[in-house]
């Protein structure tokens, strides 16, 4: 009796989630305004909790003709702006002294790995000892939240890239810097942009951090001044600002990644 071996091929499955439109993400949000409004507008939400979707909108058309807020936004932007690059340049060089070196791991890698679990307001009295009361302390403190993430997915990019490539590194006689900029850079990139929005996001949260503590001008300092006088409306418009400036630079940094990682396109998200 002859028996008849059959070989079963591996099935590829690739699951396709169905598209979601741009204008179909929206339907949740406007939901949520439209009850928030019927509940100002009843008198169940009471205007001296939170203030109306409507008065929000009018206050912020008010701080932008008088330039309130267009001088707020400048100042946060420009600490966030400061702080980012500070903050980069320093993630970034420490993944690579970390990530390159043995040395540099055993010296650094647990010292960042302890810095990591600081909360942002336990370091702002250490740091207004250090800096003072000024725009210094606000700037580092930004600086600081920056460097962590993106030192740890850096990092972790710089480990992940394939040593076979060292080794044809080695091969070509590279130079230590031709491997780091053909090899090891390309390699963590893809890692190193996950740790940017990581950072970005982290950012905006050590601003607002910031500007809550001895703050004179900005978002934080529009925002602390309304707390004072019970104006939900200037409060919910300052932190609407943030939001926005964060959703901006998200999608700018997803940009950057579509652009440099174009080669995969394949495997990233439409």
């Amino acid at each position: 009796m002859s028996s008849v071996a059959v070989q079963a091929r591996p099935i590829a499955v690739r699951l396709r989630l169905p598209r979601v439109s741009t204008w179909a993400r929206l339907v949740g949000p406007v939901v949520l305004v439209v009850i928030w409004q019927l509940a100002s507008a009843t008198g169940v939400l009471p205007e001296r909790l939170l203030a109306s979707p409507l008065t929000v909108v009018q206050t912020a058309v008010d701080l932008v003709r008088d330039g309130t807020l267009t001088s707020a936004i400048r100042v946060s932007l420009q600490r966030a702006a400061l702080g980012f690059v500070i903050g980069a340049v320093a993630g970034v060089a420490l993944a690579l002294v970390s990530g390159l070196s043995r040395v540099g791991e055993i010296l650094l890698d647990p010292i960042l790995q302890m810095l990591r679990t600081l909360p942002f307001y336990g370091l702002i009295p250490l740091f207004i000892l250090w800096f003072g009361i000024g725009e210094l302390p606000k700037v580092v403190l930004v600086a600081f939240g920056v460097a962590i993430p993106l030192y740890l997915n850096t990092f972790a990019g710089i480990r992940s890239v394939d040593g076979k490539l060292a080794e044809l590194a080695q091969v070509q006689q590279l130079g230590k810097f031709a491997l780091i900029r053909h090899i090891v850079l390309p390699g963590a990139l893809p890692q190193a942009l996950v740790g940017l929005r990581q950072s970005l996001g982290v950012a905006w949260l050590a601003l607002i951090v910031a500007e809550q503590v001895n703050a004179d001008a900005g978002l934080g300092y529009m925002i602390n001044n309304a707390r004072e006088f019970l104006r939900t409306d200037i409060i919910v418009v300052g932190l609407l600002v943030y939001s926005i400036l964060g959703l901006l630079t998200d999608a700018f940094v997803r940009l950057i990644e579509r652009r440099a990682l174009s080669w995969r396109r394949g495997f990233l998200a439409s």
